[in-house]
């Protein structure tokens, strides 16, 4: 975890918990480019959210892409399962090969140390707050923020984004 004192300059300083509870220290993704997304079961974007990161990232992973998805249970109450049960529905139901991660806040005073600081870097035109199930944030090789997506933006609309950062040295 980044200390107060100095503000984090990039995702790999951030340690977040796995599905299991496991400490995954984010530098361990040094050099590729990340695509995080909170993302819900039950949510009217679900399917069309997992079919294409599913097809992205099956895409790209062998290029240096890694789709990290945070679930969320603050919209609607639409991710209200364990981290089992929503293991289980990405990988069965959608395939999903890309880790899924402890459920977490993105919004409030409990909003996770990640959230806080993607949403302090790249504020969208509502300003910081996550409006809504899958709010996506192309990170760079270095760890840095470098776009914000609305939950409605479709993850295969911004192929061309992904495709240019994986081509950087």
């Amino acid at each position: 975890m980044a200390s107060q004192s100095s503000s984090p300059q990039s995702i790999h300083e951030f340690t977040v918990k796995d599905a299991k509870g496991n400490d995954v220290n984010l530098g361990t993704y040094k050099g590729k480019v990340l695509l995080i997304v909170n993302v819900a079961s039950q949510c009217g974007l679900t399917n069309s959210n997992y079919t294409e990161l599913t097809q992205l990232y099956e895409k790209y992973k062998g290029q240096g892409l890694e789709i990290l998805a945070f679930p969320c249970n603050q919209f609607g109450s639409q991710e209200p399962g364990s981290n089992e049960e929503i293991q289980e529905f990405v990988c069965t139901r959608f395939k999903a090969e890309y880790p899924v991660f402890d459920k977490v806040e993105v919004n409030g005073p409990n909003s996770a140390p990640i959230y806080k600081y993607m949403k302090s870097t790249k504020s969208s035109i509502f300003g910081d707050s996550i409006k809504w199930n899958f709010a996506k944030f192309l990170v760079d090789k270095e760890g840095r923020v470098v776009d914000r997506y609305a939950p409605t933006t479709s993850p295969l609309s911004f192929e061309k984004d992904i495709k240019k950062l994986l081509e950087k040295a």
